[in-house]
């Protein structure tokens, strides 16, 4: 199981955080962190619920991780193993997810791919996302698989959108001619872009479109070594 003490700033003010594994005492807290990081317009439908809480610390408790900040948590990300095949990339959000169930998760998958991520608005500038994000790339590099993968809202696509096409908006993001308050955050995170894909989510200020990102394993490729 995971557990990492350490500190984050505030100006010049250390904080103590920690980031571990969420369990079933921690589900009030990791809902009201869903509601504080995605307000309307977004969803509260696709806020999680206990039912599927209880099968992430169940069927993937690897992949179920919170991180507190003075004791509270302030932030979450939650992952389950898939087997992707990089040339059939196109999926949708509920299918390889199970709407969020994770009960087609693969012990045998390839990828940890990203259900969800949410840092609390009250912590977000002591870049705790960089934490959690960082923290499930150790996941993938000590279950020696190839690749976190997952769908990024392009949440500043809405203004765009009678300008350019989802690909050009993703290209003028990565260039930094834009910037977008998701894309640029995984971006800086390490994460690069595979393609746009539609109706990935219902998500108004996306337009439904997402940008496949993925960090590639620096250690491991299933591919070059014909492992499984």
């Amino acid at each position: 199981m995971y557990r990492k003490e350490f500190f984050v700033f505030e100006q010049n003010r250390p904080i103590p955080a920690v980031i571990r594994n969420y369990k079933e005492p921690d589900f009030d807290g990791l809902i009201r962190v869903q509601q504080e990081s995605f307000p309307p317009p977004f969803p509260s439908e696709l806020w999680w619920n206990v039912e599927q809480l209880q099968n992430h610390v169940s069927l993937f408790p690897e992949g179920a991780l919170c991180i507190e900040v003075d004791g509270r948590i302030a932030g979450s990300m939650t992952g389950l193993l898939v087997d992707f095949d990089p040339a059939h990339p196109e999926h949708t959000w509920e299918e390889i997810t199970d709407n969020g169930y994770i009960r087609n998760h693969n012990p045998k998958g390839n990828t940890l791919y990203v259900v969800d991520i949410g840092v609390s608005p009250l912590y977000r500038k002591l870049g705790l996302g960089k934490w959690l994000m960082q923290s499930m790339y150790e996941i993938v590099i000590q279950k020696k698989i190839d690749r976190l993968l997952g769908g990024g809202r392009v949440p500043g696509y809405h203004k765009k959108v009678n300008e350019m096409t989802p690909d050009e908006y993703l290209d003028a993001v990565v260039k930094g001619e834009l910037s977008d308050p998701v894309i640029t955050f995984l971006l800086r995170c390490g994460r690069t872009p595979v393609q746009m894909v539609k109706n990935y989510l219902e998500d108004e200020e996306s337009c439904n479109f997402a940008a496949l990102m993925e960090w590639k394993n620096p250690f491991y490729s299933s591919i070059e070594t014909g492992e499984r």
